[in-house]
């Protein structure tokens, strides 16, 4: 069956309520997820919500649960080397190891316990890639400089060859209410133009521009298509700010971070993460856990738009082994 698209005057409100269902399914991945709970979080009749929610996503409820749960489980089977792979399938919604495998084996063409011995390789290959890009952008910079604002020899362009030993401390953060917008596509040079264009406008607007700022990206994009990757730009609000579509409030989970100072442009920020994952965790007698990754934003952090560098702090949540 065809499905419309939903028209641009229903597309900000359906966003807000979309967005809470997609929240509230990460929040009980592990649990039984019926239409007509999603239908009531969503403030949409069970009748109609099926429809809606394909409209907007692009994909069939069903669909979205199977994918998302396990995507989930790839990158827990990743950044959880020493969890049993039956935990992790229980934690995404499955009811048994077997299910799962057979369902990860049909999406991923591996076995999930494959696909957890292949992560060095693989990280080790995302990690060329991102250096790779890196390289590209250097030398169209270098070509271009009155594109890029730079003659291409400054401190920051530089650091493409720089491998980032961070300094990383494990922190206890507290938990953060948010508002948060979210754009859905290709991470990348979209999410700066949402960030300029939409995100620090709104902000402004809000009266938040004296509040520090979240950049969560919800999927891996070496496993969620790009097209279907979901990043939020938050900021943070006081217990009295309500958020008006598509706008959505949420907490952000505190406890145990590890957290590094970062600064470089977007394609270097990917490697910083990748060499984080790769190199310290493994290291570090910790392991990830299943709250976001985010970067974030204090008041005033250094931003450079003719370069693109812009510094952050990379937020890993973390838990012993």
């Amino acid at each position: 069956m065809h499905i419309p698209p939903l028209s641009r005057s229903n597309a900000a409100e359906y966003a807000q309520r979309m967005n809470k269902v997609l929240d509230y399914i990460d929040r009980h991945i592990d649990a039984p997820l019926d239409l007509a709970r999603l239908a009531e979080v969503a403030h949409f009749s069970a009748f109609h919500f099926h429809r809606v929610f394909a409209a907007w996503m692009g994909e069939t409820l069903g669909d979205y649960l199977r994918r998302r749960r396990l995507e989930l489980a790839a990158v827990h089977l990743a950044a959880q080397p020493h969890t049993p792979v039956l935990q992790i399938a229980l934690a995404v919604g499955f009811g048994s190891g077997e299910a799962f495998a057979r369902a990860f084996k049909l999406r991923f063409g591996s076995t999930p316990t494959a696909w957890r011995t292949a992560t060095p390789q693989r990280w080790a290959e995302e990690l060329a890639q991102a250096r790779r890009q890196q390289d590209r952008n250097l030398d169209q910079a270098q070509r271009k400089p009155d594109q890029a604002g730079t003659d291409g020899s400054g401190n920051d362009q530089g650091l493409n060859y720089l491998e980032f030993h961070m300094d990383v401390n494990i922190v206890t953060l507290p938990p953060a209410r948010i508002a948060y917008m979210r754009h859905i596509g290709p991470y990348g040079a979209s999410i700066n133009r949402f960030w300029a264009e939409t995100f620090l406008p709104w902000r402004i607007a809000q009266g938040l521009d004296q509040s520090p700022c979240y950049g969560i990206g919800h999927d891996d994009p070496h496993i969620t298509a790009p097209e279907q990757c979901r990043y939020d730009a938050c900021v943070e609000v006081p217990e009295s700010f309500v958020a008006h579509s598509p706008a959505g409030v949420t907490v952000l989970p505190g406890g145990r971070y590890a957290v590094a100072e970062f600064r470089g442009t977007g394609p270097q920020i990917s490697v910083a993460w990748t060499e984080m994952l790769r190199d310290w965790l493994p290291a570090s007698g910790m392991q990830a856990d299943g709250r976001p990754f985010f970067e974030y934003y204090p008041v005033n952090t250094y931003n450079d738009p003719a370069t693109g560098a812009f510094a952050c702090q990379i937020c890993l949540p973390v838990r012993p082994l």
